[in-house]
């Protein structure tokens, strides 16, 4: 079951745009990262909600959405997300946050996951501009933004070639190809 959830779970970066969010399904997937671990329990993790096009549109255009699709410049309008949930931490709580994004933004990912809902973890973000057009205050550090919708797509995981290529790729039709590697090749005995 949750090995489905975790392959079912990639990086989606086309939407039907048109498909809302709601805010109480936002507030879902937090609940979920605050359920989760913490180092030292500490919980410095803050969370801005968006589901809302105006607000959206002024996340949009700070993103990076594809460091391999060098000539794509992320989504068109009409496949955008339709929702984002953006990952702070709160400088005065702790000046230090471990893993606790990656792990909030996990649990938040499966969770959409769960519900028919796919989404993309940006890190490639221009945090000044993102801080102006929130206005969000200097106490809170910019970590992560997760890109949330209904996949426009389809992602297909494959086993890496002979060459070692880790570069995800789409194909003529469109289809999102990620290389992973083989088991075996990342246990050391």
């Amino acid at each position: 079951m949750i090995r489905d959830l975790i392959s079912k779970n990639r990086s989606y970066r086309r939407f039907y745009q048109e498909v809302d969010i709601k805010l109480d399904t936002l507030k879902e997937l937090v609940d979920l990262a605050r359920l989760s671990a913490s180092a030292r329990n500490a919980q410095p993790l803050k969370y801005i909600l968006s589901c809302q096009p105006q607000k959206n549109s002024l996340i949009f255009p700070h993103l990076g959405w594809a460091g391999y699709l060098t000539n794509w410049p992320g989504p068109s309008e009409g496949e955008r997300p339709s929702a984002y949930i953006i990952i702070l931490g709160d400088t005065e709580i702790s000046q230090s946050f471990g893993c606790d994004h990656g792990i909030a933004a996990q649990s938040i990912l499966l969770g959409a996951t769960e519900k028919g809902l796919g989404g993309c973890m940006i890190a490639s973000i221009a945090r000044q501009e993102l801080r102006q057009a929130l206005e969000i205050p200097p106490r809170y550090e910019i970590l992560l933004a997760l890109a949330l919708g209904k996949p426009k797509e389809t992602v297909m995981i494959e086993t890496i070639g002979p060459n070692g290529d880790t570069k995800y790729w789409r194909d003529s039709k469109g289809i999102h190809h990620v290389p992973k590697r083989a088991l075996d090749d990342i246990i050391i005995d």
